[in-house]
């Protein structure tokens, strides 16, 4: 693994928890699993993406669990299918217990050295050689680089290499992956300043608490207690306290008419406005900059204080990332209310960096270019932590399934948003930061975050990702949970079924008293099924009409150019891309109905390459 940053310790953690011998490199061993920017995990369709990593053995929800000091459950007043649980977490602390837990597991070594480049041989990747001329090797590699590749800062005209403020750049790797074929673009992120918290005046400003009864991301109740805190044979403990006993406030204020004529009267010295950016940044977490010029008929934009965590006075202001100058930073900071005083700690500055466009990959995430070679997170153009590291747990995964010989992980569309998110980089591409929103997944009532274990426990028990006794405590759950549903539907007072009575009168609705007394995550499950039963049942029938076309694979020596009858445009489409079934064909833009209608009669004739229409 090639670094250690969200995707990379997940794709570690999975690898050598399967078992496999795996080495994880990183330029700097103190910044492991580092929150380059807010120190929180979770949001809409991320909070459902990181308990879906949970499901399948990952590490984020339970660090994230001990190590919080805020919850908030989003979208509590709309329906449970889009309801998504967000932490503020304590930056150190996580980070220090996520390093403290890859230093404890088996199969896993952790070496500081930064990679300079792969080494490669007959067109596969067999090791990566680093800045100490020491040379490292295996039967795959995943790369998971971040903001690294050829990392470049702006603030203003200012200019500096380097990840993010104060860290390298990786400069020589970028030139080995382009030598190897793979082709590489330009993006760029954001992070707003940090700021002294006792030079803030937060009495002009809306307090934010936690919630009195926290969402968590990991599936506590089916996992052993002592997961949590579990002293270690050799007497260490991992830090960490219990869930929700730790939380703080966040803060809410906004811009104002003069934060607005400040940055208007400089949009020229900012370094996305003045030319200085070569890269696309993200469309949905805007800088302030953009917020002015797009959004120019708002007259105020909110901004978040969140605490950087229990043991500092450091906060992150979540909606004023910028590239500004740092004079002109200063302005527009105390241009907020309760910011008129504030001390800026650390700078906004706008962050430049190389990605592989994620078409180059197969499902598994395996490159098309260079077998063997696995990427995952912002290499592949998304922007987050979470979408970081349900990649890097598949990575890390299919690069053991490739070097025992035995069949990748690939969540389909319909099972998740890990599924949805790697299906729509490898089949879409993207131009601009990826983030994963519920808009995205057509099948997102199917994923309401209480189910993400259940709905992928089969994948976790092929790969061997958990437990056998979570497992079984799943099985278990499910049993239950099918058993209520029965008992609700069947029972009946007054000629009326419990299930109906849901369906009518919603949650508040009476139930048995045995019902009620059950735990929340089966009530809750149960009451969301039942509820929603019509929706969800179109939904499975909708799943079933297109399961025919997502099983049907193709080979990957198939010779689209040598199809009569394939439109040239879509044959050139399906050669790049290379499809892994008929499913992600149709999905490829530029390709019709027609095409698959005689893709699909070819494949099932088994006339393959030398078929003629």
């Amino acid at each position: 693994m090639c670094g250690a940053g969200h995707a990379g310790v997940e794709a570690a953690l999975a690898a050598s928890r399967m078992g496999a011998s795996t080495l994880l490199l990183t330029g700097n061993i103190d910044t492991i699993a580092q929150m380059s920017c807010n120190p929180a995990i979770g949001g809409q369709a991320k909070g459902q993406m990181v308990r879906e990593i949970d499901a399948l053995g990952g590490e984020m929800a339970i660090n994230t669990d001990v190590t919080a000091i805020q919850f908030r459950l989003l979208n509590e007043s709309k329906g449970p299918a889009v309801q998504s649980p967000r932490a503020q977490c304590d930056k150190k602390a996580y980070q220090f217990r996520l390093k403290h837990t890859l230093e404890l597991q088996e199969n896993l070594q952790i070496f500081q050295g930064t990679v300079t480049g792969l080494i490669f041989q007959d067109g596969r990747v067999t090791g990566a050689q680093t800045n100490l001329d020491v040379d490292f090797f295996g039967r795959t590699v995943v790369i998971t680089t971040g903001t690294f590749l050829r990392g470049l800062m702006h603030i203003g005209q200012n200019k500096n290499e380097g990840g993010r403020l104060g860290d390298f750049s990786s400069k020589t790797l970028s030139a080995s992956l382009i030598d190897a074929g793979i082709s590489l673009n330009r993006l760029k992120t954001g992070t707003p300043p940090r700021l002294l918290g006792r030079s803030i005046d937060f009495s002009k400003m809306q307090e934010q608490k936690g919630d009195a009864h926290p969402t968590l991301f990991a599936f506590h109740d089916t996992r052993d207690s002592d997961d949590l805190f579990h002293v270690e044979h050799t007497g260490e403990i991992r830090a960490g306290w219990a869930p929700g006993t730790q939380q703080v406030s966040c803060w809410m204020t906004h811009t104002t008419p003069e934060s607005a004529q400040i940055v208007r009267d400089n949009l020229k010295k900012s370094a996305l406005y003045g030319g200085e950016i070569e890269g696309i940044g993200p469309r949905y977490c805007p800088s302030i900059e953009d917020k002015f010029v797009r959004f120019s008929d708002k007259p105020r934009h909110l901004l978040f204080l969140e605490p950087e965590g229990r043991s500092t006075n450091e906060y992150y202001v979540n909606g004023l990332s910028t590239s500004l100058p740092f004079d002109i930073q200063l302005d527009l900071v105390h241009s907020v209310p309760g910011l008129e005083h504030a001390v800026i700690l650390r700078p906004a500055y706008a962050v430049e960096y190389d990605f592989a466009p994620p078409t180059q990959l197969f499902p598994s995430l395996e490159s098309k270019k260079v077998e063997n070679l696995f990427m995952a997170g912002q290499i592949n153009g998304t922007s987050g932590y979470e979408e970081a590291a349900a990649q890097g747990l598949v990575a890390g995964v299919n690069a053991v399934q490739k070097v025992r010989g035995e069949p990748p992980l690939i969540i389909q569309r319909h099972e998740g948003y890990i599924g949805v998110l790697i299906d729509d980089l490898v089949t879409k591409g993207t131009r601009e930061p990826y983030r994963m929103f519920t808009s995205r997944a057509e099948h997102r009532l199917l994923f309401n975050h209480g189910s993400a274990e259940l709905r992928l426990a089969h994948h976790a028990k092929a790969h061997k990702l958990i437990s056998t006794n979570r497992l079984i405590c799943i099985e278990g759950k499910t049993n239950h949970i099918a058993h209520w549903i029965d008992i609700l539907e069947t029972t009946r007072i007054q000629g009326v079924s419990y299930g109906e009575i849901l369906r009518r009168e919603g949650r508040g609705a009476s139930v048995p008293a045995d019902f009620a007394a059950e735990s929340v995550e089966v009530r809750d499950e149960v009451i969301y099924r039942i509820i929603y039963k019509g929706y969800i049942e179109r939904e499975y029938r909708q799943v079933a009409k297109l399961a025919d076309i997502e099983k049907i694979k193709i080979p990957p020596n198939f010779d689209f150019m040598a199809i009569k009858g394939l439109r040239r445009e879509s044959a050139l489409k399906l050669t790049e891309f290379k499809p892994y079934t008929l499913g992600q064909a149709s999905r490829i833009s530029g390709v019709n109905p027609s095409d698959i209608s005689i893709l699909m009669v070819l494949i099932e004739a088994g006339r393959g390459n030398s078929a003629e229409i």
